[in-house]
């Protein structure tokens, strides 16, 4: 690195001139070649990008020079995906940074790409946010990516570095024991396990949850069945899990999921909850009204965001002092009609037709 050119420790952000030194160019080049403007050769792009790059330099630093010292935005990086509970979590998200005076920049990411990861985060800090917030449910293989700004990881550990990380739970892990305990409380032997796809963080907090109930009660932990959160996925769990008269109760990661196992164990004969108890997972209002009403955990979406976005401020304006003490999301059981006692000893084994 040319002398004096650079940040050292504590040094003040990077600026245009300091790509234009190291670089051997003008400021102008320098600007065409970061907003991607023609009339620059091949050799002055190649150095202009590798000095930004070793110097760690983004085009949203002016406007976070301004006298405020920060942009007062909050970007997000969320999966690409209208399900109900990462749509719920976004709303929740949005309520949260809105509420503490922040706007919102939101990038959508394919589904666990690290690449993707990668490519939002600096399209995050291209428009200058002070702030990020990853709720991206998956994330495959280490994401290779410099960041300036604390970020929040909303229901899953840290996946990349930055100058301050922040976890906050969405309580998935004691939302799915408390589903689990429901089902033991009403006095089945034990609980099989409708789970997520395993490569979500979502899905091994929830299976967690429900290995720590069994556990704690000394009941038997059966083969876990694994789905894609779809009621498709879960209507053939169900296909699979009615031909084992053993199974009164049924825990699924997912509402969706829930549902179409119920349809599938009613085709197959088995009546819920007389003779198959089923609990979901989300909180859905629509599955209050299908038959039978389903039972489920009530994700607290908008809890969960509050807290999070509450220490990602705190890390922002004041990043030098410790974070403030964290308090666990509430956990929800709604009991409706498609949970009951498990059937007699007389009854068990018999299917009925529906």
């Amino acid at each position: 690195m040319t002398p004096g050119v650079g940040r050292g420790a504590g040094s003040a952000a990077p600026r245009s001139a300091d790509v234009a030194q190291l670089a051997g160019v003008s400021r102008k080049t320098v600007s065409r070649v970061l907003n991607n403007e023609p009339y620059v050769s091949d050799e002055a792009r190649r150095r202009v990008l590798a000095a930004a790059d070793e110097l760690g330099y983004r085009l949203n630093h002016a406007a976070r020079a301004l006298a405020s010292g920060r942009t007062r935005s909050i970007g997000v990086i969320a999966l690409g995906t209208a399900g109900y509970g990462t749509a719920s979590l976004l709303v929740g998200i949005e309520q949260a940074v809105r509420d503490a005076g922040y706007a919102l920049r939101v990038v959508n990411t394919p589904d666990g790409d690290p690449e993707g990861i990668a490519g939002a985060v600096e399209s995050l800090l291209e428009q200058g946010v002070d702030g990020v917030v990853v709720s991206e449910p998956i994330v495959e293989g280490e994401v290779s990516v410099r960041l300036d700004v604390p970020v929040l990881f909303l229901g899953a550990p840290p996946a990349f570095t930055a100058p301050r990380t922040v976890t906050a739970s969405v309580g998935a892990c004691a939302l799915a024991r408390a589903a689990t305990e429901h089902l033991l409380d009403l006095g089945h032997a034990t609980v099989h396990h409708l789970a997520g796809p395993r490569r979500w963080y979502a899905s091994k907090d929830r299976i967690e949850g429900w290995r720590a109930a069994l556990a704690a009660r000394g009941a038997h932990e059966p083969p876990l069945v694994e789905g894609d959160w779809s009621a498709d996925s879960g209507y053939a769990a169900g296909l699979e899990l009615a031909s084992d008269s053993s199974v009164t109760a049924v825990f699924a990661a997912g509402d969706e999921m829930a549902i179409g196992l119920i349809h599938a164990l009613r085709e197959a004969g088995r009546r819920v909850p007389e003779d198959v108890s089923v609990v979901g997972f989300d909180g859905n209002p629509v599955f209050a009204y299908v038959s039978p009403p389903l039972t489920t955990v009530r994700q607290p979406f908008d809890a969960a965001a509050r807290e999070g976005i509450r220490l990602l401020v705190h890390a922002i304006e004041k990043p030098d002092t410790e974070l403030p003490p964290t308090s666990d999301p509430p956990v929800e059981l709604v009991v409706r009609g498609s949970t009951a006692p498990p059937p007699s000893r007389e009854s068990k084994g018999h299917f009925h037709t529906t």
